[in-house]
């Protein structure tokens, strides 16, 4: 008998969730609290599938450096304490991983993991033709402005998957790029880039025309009803939905579905992005400006830039100084990548656990998954997240441990 799986969750993870479940041959009901997919951190973020770029926010010396950048406007992290017990239990554990040894077991956690979801991708786009997402692998380059981080990039560069680039052959990488700012750079041909909130309409378009996933849209769950060491149902409003297997891929919103036992270490950080024109001189390849902590994807016939961190509670709305600060630093490094006059701008709450490491797997509860906290990796980390919890949920032993 086929089995149905309930869905919390529909942006990149929730939907990635859903589709390997259909392929696996279950049944979903996929539940999205707004009226669109894919509105919320999967609409307009950086762009980049980085997958060998995964090192936790979480590190030896972040918050000293934490404290100097609140010192600036364009500070690429920003801390707004509040009287919110969730913000200060976040920021403890954060504190507590912020030591290198644990960064580096982490580190090695989420490259396992995002290898595992490039490879997951490829078989997704070569068995299945998904496409239509504005796919490229058009390699990564991390430049650098300061000879410190640059020397410190090198020594931990991977030689068979890296090369380093110094200052004067930048120009002759990416003709975009100024060598005169920047005195080097690390350069990755295997990463990719491409458009999430495509990728999520197309995972969407293939679910509704498998004929074994209803999505139900505008229906946030206010409660999950447990019996026992199971979750029973969901509350959908004034409606009860029963539920045979659940996923819980909510984003930072799931921590508020609380259940006896049951604590989630799930927390939003706010980031930024603009959205242009592409303009002659727009980068090909994916551009780390890694002193600025600002990132460009040229994604079809538009450049993305997104950058920044704010640690400042639940509020969506787009602080208008930061975005502010991102237009000048964009136009600063690449005066003539984009339309700098016809910019969409974009903030997204990105749901971090403070380890950097994802919620993936059992939960305590005999029939409720979970897969989410993927930070600003979500885009890089959904497939391989999905695939591995699908095959949890199957029953079956995984070769890869996260």
């Amino acid at each position: 008998m086929t089995q149905r799986v309930t869905v919390i969750g529909g942006g990149v993870i929730g939907l990635s969730t859903a589709y390997a479940l259909v392929r696996e041959g279950f049944d979903v009901d996929l539940i999205e609290a707004r009226e669109q997919l894919a509105s919320g951190a999967s609409f307009a973020n950086g762009g980049q599938l980085s997958y060998r770029y995964v090192a936790p926010l979480a590190d030896a010396g972040v918050p000293w450096q934490a404290l100097g950048w609140m010192l600036r406007g364009d500070s690429p992290l920003r801390l707004r304490p509040r009287l919110d017990l969730a913000q200060w239990r976040w920021m403890l554990a954060f504190l507590v991983a912020c030591r290198g040894s644990v960064n580096r077991t982490n580190a090695a956690r989420l490259l396992r993991l995002a290898l595992h979801s490039q490879q997951t991708l490829q078989q997704w786009r070569e068995e299945d033709g998904l496409d239509g997402f504005a796919w490229r692998r058009n390699g990564k380059l991390v430049v650098f402005r300061d000879r410190h981080s640059f020397a410190v990039a090198r020594d931990r560069a991977d030689a068979r998957h890296q090369q380093i680039v110094d200052g004067y052959e930048l120009g002759t990488l990416e003709p975009a790029l100024d060598p005169s700012v920047f005195i080097g750079g690390i350069f990755t041909a295997s990463e990719e880039v491409g458009d999430c909130h495509a990728f999520c309409l197309t995972l969407a378009e293939r679910l509704r025309a498998s004929g074994r996933c209803r999505l139900h849209l505008g229906q946030p769950v206010t409660r999950l009803i447990p019996r026992g060491e199971k979750v029973e149902a969901l509350q959908l409003g004034d409606r009860t939905m029963p539920v045979e297997h659940l996923v819980l891929c909510a984003g930072y919103r799931a921590s508020q579905l609380g259940l006896p036992g049951l604590h989630l270490p799930v927390y939003p950080l706010k980031g930024y992005s603009l959205s242009m024109p592409a303009g002659p001189r727009a980068p090909q390849l994916s551009i780390t400006d890694y002193d600025r902590k600002t990132v460009y994807a040229r994604i079809d016939q538009q450049l993305r830039v997104a950058a920044m961190v704010d640690i400042v509670g639940f509020d969506e709305t787009p602080d208008p100084l930061r975005l502010a600060s991102l237009r000048r630093l964009a136009q600063a490094a690449f005066p003539d990548a984009g339309d700098h006059h016809q910019v969409r701008e974009w903030a997204g709450m990105r749901p971090a656990t403070p380890t950097g490491v994802p919620l993936l797997g059992d939960s305590g509860y005999r029939n409720l998954w979970l897969n989410l906290g993927h930070g600003a990796l979500g885009f890089t980390l959904a497939s391989g997240s999905a695939q591995l919890l699908v095959e949890r949920i199957a029953g079956r032993t995984s070769a890869l441990s996260v």
